[in-house]
């Protein structure tokens, strides 16, 4: 199955109760990406892949809790322990001018206003005040890593289609 068309939002990380209630790390920001009658589409550790719609989804501690249509007790539930969870791309939102989704910008080519390149987006680190991009550089043996600002004075453009951001480091970096 071609996957370039899904985004990964969850893993499934254990069960909850007897009722086939599983347990969710959560890569999105909310619950409201899983919505119910929504269609997750699951990758097992085996590389199985299937698809099953959300009943209901609730916060739990660091988790979410997932109800999904056909699995109904423990012995279902704990089958798909270690999935990965998926979202079909066309089911987002259409962000504003100028916002994108994490999964957009990882692996971009970064390169400073000289043309310089610098390395990839390799990780995304939320700050209290700004996202931070993580950009790595590996030279033969030797891995450089830069953390840039996720902020319009810093990053002046990014190209989706391309695959690159360029940026203006401030002062130090």
């Amino acid at each position: 199955m071609d996957n370039s068309h899904l985004l990964s939002i969850g893993k499934i990380v254990g069960v909850h109760g007897l009722k086939g209630v599983l347990k969710v790390f959560s890569y999105a920001e909310s619950t409201a990406r899983f919505t119910p009658g929504l269609s997750l589409h699951l990758k097992n550790f085996h590389g199985k892949e299937f698809t099953l719609k959300i009943v209901w989804a609730k916060p739990h501690s660091k988790t979410i809790l997932l109800s999904l249509e056909g699995i109904s007790d423990r012995d279902q539930a704990e089958e798909l322990v270690g999935s990965d969870l998926f979202i079909e791309k066309a089911a987002l939102e259409v962000l504003e001018e100028g916002t994108y989704y994490w999964a957009d910008l990882m692996g971009l080519s970064v390169y400073n206003l000289a043309g310089d390149h610098l390395g990839e987006v390799s990780a995304i680190v939320q700050t209290g005040s700004n996202d931070v991009y993580v950009v790595k550089r590996r030279d033969g043996t030797t891995e450089t890593e830069v953390l840039i600002p996720a902020l319009a004075s810093v990053v002046r453009d990014v190209d989706l289609d391309r695959r690159t951001m360029r940026v203006d480091l401030p002062e130090g970096l």
